[in-house]
């Protein structure tokens, strides 16, 4: 994979004249190399159906009258750049009136993004029908004509689907439409025989060539999603309600799978499709540095305007991202991320309430964001992972366990590793008991939201207190091994329409009979009651963080990286092992809220003075630099600690050390 790729969108009505009619060789190819881009993903397909090349098994779009995917892979070629090519899946708006039958449909029978045909928007096919044979035939067609570098699916992905077709077959099978576990069933058999049917198909042609399939974020926990894939494209728009914790919560479940993938954002101010929008190039340095960081490949998003004119805004913005990562390139190639603690994933263990975030449920969400302030390493894990390669496993408010992931917690706790749990984590599939000793026992739903912790040890910014939680909790009492070290604090009720007091919340009480164990320690780890993780995800309050924080920092007595860096910095550890080094990334950006809940990142503010104590036994480091700049920097190792200062951090910057 090339690392700076471009994503042109070109979803293009077949009202708008004069397709392409503007396109120009030399100027595709002057935008390319203003943008230092090295691989750009064309459309050989859009989403309205139309092919941008002379077609036997598609119709061209009626207002282009020459081959423009074959133009535009002519012309990047010419000067080096790679040309995967794109083809929309789900959608292929000119024939969803002609055949709705095969139209996706849900239990109400509406059609799928958009409910019916008289709202604009796309509608989704069901692979389960002949869509799918006609979606195969025009792949084969792209990948027969022309000289691709890989092959983009786009809107693809396992689905619930309600289509006459779906239910015939369910009903063929002696199975209930009306049972949802029969329907999701269908869907991944659906969706697993067009995966392995279309890239059956296009390895027959050109064995070998990249094929991606992208639905978005990546799911955790379905490590066999990636079979079908040569590689993945990890979309995750900031800007577009996904936000600035979104990248880092997959890229680290997708490194340590030893996946190549890259990690997609836009040129957009907000979402694809959006013309005349731009971001600050502040914004695309910091999140194409992200990427690097996380051991990925880069990726922007483009939209080519109808006349097929590059935009040269766009590639002078994307070009100040650019020409960075040029320069980063060579300590960014075949890293591993060096990792102390473990997020095992909600989402990863079954639970798919997605309604609470963008793709991704409140628990993690919280996590993540939790773990990024407090400078932790960490990899995001599932069910299937190498437990014994952490020292802390932390289970966000909804890890619920079954017998599989019972015995792999066990044996962690039982070679040393501690456990960070809360709300309902460590409890059985209802949810209901323990199964891991955490020196607790359930004994129901705690009754007070909100209600209140006070620790017996002071916390950072705050001392002692009776601190708000806003989350659900659980009541518990102590088992044999158990220490409370925080205490939960009843109000004196719960607010409601005939009973309250004050603007808000109810205040606690300061009697003893109204104290229970909030949270607790043991020989496992650390137990708290409450859904700290969604908490801190909805409200991000400091005494919720800083619980986190001391707990963690409880369990991991000597972390692998500690540092000054402000809360709003990222951090990760990249071990290079054909260089032989390890390469500290080091980022700081403080995204705003602008308009109604944009992320904007616009002021890059340098960082002074940033300094890093790195615990590494069994490493000699032979000398420390700063790169892209290759200044070497002071550093000072004394036993297993290496610890150095970077004068000034803007937005990012690697600090590299080659191993003896």
């Amino acid at each position: 994979m090339r690392f700076r790729q471009i994503h042109l969108d070109f979803h293009t009505s077949e009202h708008i004249p004069g397709i392409g009619k503007q396109f120009s060789k030399e100027q595709f190819q002057e935008m390319l190399k203003r943008g230092h881009v090295d691989s750009i993903t064309i459309f050989a397909k859009c989403h309205h159906g139309w092919a941008y090349f002379p077609s036997e098994v598609n119709e061209q779009h009626p207002n282009l009258d020459f081959d423009l995917l074959g133009a535009q892979i002519e012309a990047a070629h010419e000067i080096g750049v790679k040309t995967p090519v794109y083809l929309s899946v789900g959608f292929e708006e000119k024939i969803a009136r002609i055949h709705p039958e095969w139209l996706m449909r849900d239990e109400k029978d509406r059609t799928n993004w958009v409910d019916g045909f008289m709202v604009p928007g796309w509608h989704q096919f069901c692979l389960n029908t002949p869509y799918l044979d006609h979606i195969i035939r025009q792949t084969e067609e792209v990948v027969r004509k022309y000289d691709a570098d890989g092959i983009f699916l786009d809107i693809v992905g396992v689905r619930k689907c309600y289509c006459p077709t779906c239910l015939n077959q369910l009903l063929a099978e002696g199975k209930d439409p009306r049972d949802t576990k029969n329907v999701v069933e269908l869907g991944e058999r659906v969706y697993a025989n067009y995966a392995n049917r279309i890239r059956e198909a296009i390895h027959a042609i050109k064995p070998g060539l990249p094929v991606t399939q992208n639905s978005g974020h990546f799911p955790h926990g379905r490590r066999d999603l990636i079979d079908v894939n040569t590689h993945l494209e990890l979309e995750s728009l900031p800007t577009a309600g996904w936000g600035y914790d979104h990248f880092p919560l997959s890229a680290r479940y997708v490194q340590p799978l030893g996946v190549d993938f890259l990690g997609m954002t836009g040129k957009f101010h907000k979402f694809w499709g959006e013309f005349g929008g731009y971001k600050h190039p502040n914004a695309l340095r910091y999140e194409t540095a992200l990427s690097l960081a996380h051991g990925a490949h880069c990726s922007i998003g483009d939209h080519l305007h109808p006349e097929g004119l590059m935009d040269p805004a766009t590639y002078d913005l994307i070009g100040k991202a650019y020409s960075e990562v040029e320069a980063k390139e060579p300590w960014c190639e075949g890293t591993t991320n060096i990792a102390d603690i473990a997020l095992l994933s909600v989402e990863s263990t079954g639970y798919e309430d997605h309604a609470s975030a963008m793709f991704t449920n409140q628990f993690d969400a919280g996590a993540v964001r939790l773990l990024l302030e407090g400078k932790f390493l960490f990899n995001v894990i599932d069910m299937d992972s190498d437990f014994s390669a952490y020292k802390v496993i932390l289970m966000p408010d909804h890890v619920l366990v079954n017998d599989k992931l019972k015995a792999k917690l066990e044996a962690f706790i039982a070679q040393g590793g501690k456990i960070l749990a809360t709300g309902k984590s460590g409890m059985d599939p209802a949810g209901e008991q323990f199964v891991i000793d955490l020196g607790v026992r359930r004994t129901g739903d705690n009754p007070y939201k909100p209600d209140y912790f006070r620790p017996d040890f002071d916390m950072p910014n705050l001392g002692q207190a009776n601190f708000l939680i806003q989350a659900s909790g659980q009541r518990i009492e102590l088992a044999e091994g158990g220490k409370v070290i925080a205490k939960r604090v009843d109000p004196y009720f719960n607010r409601d329409a005939f009973k309250f007091s004050g603007h808000q919340h109810t205040p606690f009480t300061f009697e003893a009979k109204d104290e229970s164990p909030g949270v607790v320690e043991s020989d496992s780890g650390i137990y708290i009651a409450w859904n700290m993780c969604e908490d801190y995800a909805i409200n991000g309050s400091l005494p919720v963080k800083e619980l986190i924080h001391q707990s963690l920092r409880r369990l991991l007595t000597e972390p692998t990286l500690s540092t000054n860096l402000p809360a709003q910095g990222v951090v990760t550890l990249q071990h290079q092992t054909g260089e032989s080094r390890l390469v500290n990334h080091l980022l700081y950006a403080s995204p705003v809220k602008r308009g109604t809940n944009v992320e904007i990142i616009e002021d890059i503010i340098p960082v002074h003075d940033v300094k890093v104590d790195l615990h590494l036994p069994g490493k000699e480091i032979q000398g420390v630099y700063l790169a892209p700049q290759k200044t070497p920097l002071a550093f000072e190792q004394s036993g297993s600690h290496v610890k150095y200062t970077v004068p000034v951090l803007e937005s990012h910057q690697m600090v590299v050390l080659d191993l003896k």
